[in-house]
């Protein structure tokens, strides 16, 4: 497999299998996602892998959170949605009616699969120093990309999603991650649920011609 081959093949996957994540897998695609560029070679990424009954506990208590009305205060700020470009809001808007389109009554999962973290069987939290800038969250996104590549091509589906992160307490707890240290962002990782509806849904992106300017 090339990386257009990863690339045309990687999609958001929103319901996983039970099977566990082998170990030797996780390692690979670590040890591939460490190539990833960064300013400075600064490497700002630190990674926090939950499985197992850890996870359990992590899905338990995001269930308990929900259920008490517990505020989400996730450490990544969310995006503020009113002030998105025209463009960004349009391709948004596209999101749901594509979803129900090629999901059928699958789609009306979409919101509780959200919250059960996807059924995944393992999640990857990054993390980052707090004394780092946002600027070093791009090393951070770039890296993402890496892992998210590297699971392709060992036969792995994954969901990156702010929702994972939603209560950072109970993570920092459950993962032994530092204060000191910001949870950037979750990516579930498994075997993909080829039976479930939900993923057949692939969003639609918009032509070369329409986002990309040359000159000279």
């Amino acid at each position: 497999m090339n990386v257009t081959q990863a690339l045309a093949a990687r999609r958001s996957i929103r319901a996983f299998l039970s099977k566990p994540v082998e170990q030797e897998k996780l390692t690979a695609i670590f040890e591939a996602a460490a190539r990833t560029p960064s300013w400075a070679n600064t490497q700002p990424w630190e990674s926090f892998v939950a499985s197992g009954e850890t996870l359990q506990r992590i899905k338990d208590g995001f269930r308990e959170n929900y259920a008490n009305g517990v505020a989400v205060v996730a450490e990544t700020p969310r995006p503020i949605i009113a002030d998105w470009s025209e463009a960004s809001s349009r391709r948004r808007k596209q999101l749901h009616p594509g979803m129900e389109r090629d999901c059928g009554e699958a789609a009306r999962e979409f919101g509780k699969l959200n919250q059960t973290l996807f059924h995944a069987p393992a999640v990857i939290y990054i993390c980052m120093d707090r004394k780092h800038s946002q600027w070093s969250l791009y090393d951070i996104g770039a890296y993402a990309q890496s892992l998210m590549l590297a699971a392709v091509e060992q036969g792995l589906g994954t969901m990156p999603a702010i929702q994972l992160t939603n209560f950072p307490a109970l993570l920092h707890e459950e993962l032994q991650i530092p204060e000191s240290m910001q949870i950037t962002i979750g990516i579930a990782v498994g075997y993909p649920d080829e039976e479930h509806g939900i993923n057949l849904f692939r969003s639609e992106r918009d032509s070369v011609e329409e986002t990309v300017h040359f000159f000279g």
